[in-house]
């Protein structure tokens, strides 16, 4: 596995772990929207990296942490 294979490998993990940190029951609308929203481009990282396009994967692995981060801020689960 190449290095960047590796790394979009261990974001995507990192993704999977931190999406169990969302209460979805708490979740508005909107907010449920946007974790909805980062799981979708979570799964578009995975399709890229088989793909080996790995600028798509990283780009949208980033973008999904980016969301969840958001919205783990905005319910005060990070700082």
């Amino acid at each position: 596995m190449s290095d960047i294979e590796t790394r979009i490998t261990k974001d995507i993990r990192l993704f999977g772990e931190s999406i169990k940190r969302v209460d979805k029951a708490s979740l508005s609308d909107t907010e449920a929207r946007i974790v909805k929203l980062s799981e979708m481009y979570a799964k578009d990282a995975d399709a890229w990296l088989l793909k080996k396009d790995y600028y798509t994967s990283f780009s949208s692995i980033a973008y999904a942490h980016g969301l969840l981060d958001a919205i783990l801020r905005l319910k005060r689960v990070i700082d």
